[in-house]
């Protein structure tokens, strides 16, 4: 690691701990040249995904989007907000682990709607009913009526 008060390229790790989110590790480095301490921050180095999405086009991943819409469909319910970023934290997850660098905004939706179902009813059905684009109310009464035959 290059120091960066003289350039040197050698320095030594004096201390070494998580960071507060547990994203990253903080390590406290000294100088061998100058003696100099300095703080490097070390994290895992993640793949870009693509989205692709319904009209074939193509942007960046972001998790803001998902946390955004599940926050939505999550209104007035009894969904914490810890609940709503697991739920975008796991899907984050899975998609970086499949190592697809391109993947069908349809997959993401599925993946949301799975979370959702298991945790509150009324959110999954808020949310099918944007990410499905229901049409009219037998739409509607048909995911109603899936959910049901489930249970």
């Amino acid at each position: 690691m290059k120091c960066p008060s003289c350039g040197h390229l050698d320095s030594k790790v004096i201390d070494s701990r998580p960071s507060a989110d547990n994203a990253s590790i903080r390590r406290r480095r000294e100088c061998l040249n100058c003696q100099r301490r300095f703080t490097t921050y070390e994290t895992i180095e993640t793949v870009p995904i693509i989205v692709i999405k319904k009209d074939k086009s193509r942007e960046s991943f972001d998790r803001n989007k998902i946390l955004n819409s599940i926050i939505r469909a999550c209104d007035k319910r009894q969904v914490t907000r810890g609940q709503m970023e697991a739920i975008v934290n796991e899907i984050e997850s899975a998609l970086q682990n499949s190592l697809q660098s391109e993947v069908p905004s349809s997959v993401i939706g599925e993946m949301v709607m799975s979370r959702l179902k298991m945790i509150d009813e009324v959110a999954y059905v808020r949310f099918a009913s944007v990410y499905r684009q229901f049409k009219d109310i037998n739409d509607f009464m048909e995911e109603l009526k899936k959910l049901l035959a489930e249970k």
